[in-house]
C-alpha cells in the first residue's frame, strides 16, 4: 500500500474451549513458535506471546492488510488444527469462540512486553477471568457475561 503509514499494535487473549487448562508446558513453546511464525507468514510482527494452560496472550503489530478478525480466524484454525496433527492431547482441541483486542501506543509497548512475559507471576494472585475482565473494565468495553467465555461443562 503505497503512502500508507500505521503504527498499530494489539494484543489478543484467547483461550481454549470451555477455558480447559489443557495447553502443558510439555508443548506450549513450540504452539508459540508456531503461531508467530503464522502471525510473521502474514505481514505482522509478533511483540509478546506467552499465557497459562488456559489462554494465551499475543501481542503484535499489526499489517492493516488484514483484519483482526481474519487474523485470529487464521491463527486459531491453523494453530488448533497443528495441535491436533501433533497428537499432543486424547481428545480434539479447539479454541473458545471469540477472542479480546486491546490496542496500545508506542509508548506502552515496552509495559505490555513486561505483563505478558511475566504472566506466571501475575496469575499467582488473579484469575484468568478476573484478568480478562480487568481487561474489559480497563478499556471501558461493554460486555454481558453470559457471552464471556464460557465455563466447564
Amino acid at each position: 500500500m503505497a503512502n500508507t503509514y500505521t503504527q498499530l499494535y494489539i494484543q489478543f487473549v484467547f483461550a481454549p474451549k470451555y477455558r480447559e487448562a489443557c495447553i502443558k508446558d510439555e508443548w506450549k513453546h513450540r504452539l508459540y513458535q508456531y503461531i508467530i511464525g503464522t502471525v510473521e507468514n502474514h505481514g505482522h510482527k509478533a511483540l509478546a506471546l506467552n499465557g497459562m494452560p488456559d489462554h494465551i496472550h499475543l501481542f503484535i503489530g499489526l499489517d492493516p492488510k488484514e483484519s483482526l478478525s481474519e487474523l485470529m480466524r487464521i491463527v486459531k484454525s491453523f494453530s488448533s488444527k497443528w495441535i491436533n496433527e501433533q497428537d499432543f492431547l486424547k481428545k480434539k482441541f479447539e479454541w473458545q469462540e471469540g477472542y479480546g483486542a486491546f490496542s496500545y501506543s508506542r509508548s506502552q509497548i515496552d509495559g505490555v512486553v513486561k505483563y505478558i512475559h511475566n504472566q506466571e507471576i501475575y496469575h499467582a494472585k488473579k484469575t484468568f477471568l478476573e484478568e480478562y475482565k480487568k481487561l474489559l473494565d480497563d478499556f471501558k468495553v461493554e460486555y454481558d457475561e453470559k457471552y464471556i467465555f464460557k465455563e466447564l461443562i
